[in-house]
């Protein structure tokens, strides 16, 4: 028997398999300035998905155009203080064709001294 004559095909498959979450943003999305869906499309959507609870603030940066966060997140956070935060750390790894997603947890610790008395 020949090489020619054994012949095999396989496939290996690999799901990983999470709930859905809507939006499917999550907590933020960072829009770069030539990506395929633009701030104004985000925007809509997110306005669709869930009414009333993102923001989108237009950037002036080389890279990035725009960025949709959850109001919650400006609730708990000063904007200037957490967009600075936001764009050192994204425009180390996006282009300016990218749509970037992000989950953002704030965690608030609080400790007081009060007088016994």
């Amino acid at each position: 028997m020949s090489d020619r004559n054994v012949y095999s095909r396989k496939a290996t498959l690999s799901l990983k398999i999470s709930e859905f979450e809507v939006p499917p943003m999550q907590d933020l999305l960072i829009i770069g300035r030539k990506a395929p869906i633009g701030p104004e499309a985000v925007r809509r959507m997110a306005e669709a998905l869930s009414p009333e609870q993102f923001t989108l603030l237009k950037m002036d940066h080389p890279k990035i155009e725009a960025i949709l966060l959850r109001n919650t997140l400006l609730q708990m956070i000063d904007e200037k203080r957490l967009m600075n935060i936001i764009l050192e750390e994204a425009e180390r790894m996006i282009s300016d064709s990218m749509v970037l997603r992000s989950e953002l947890k704030i965690a608030v610790t609080v400790q007081r001294e009060v007088e016994l008395s």
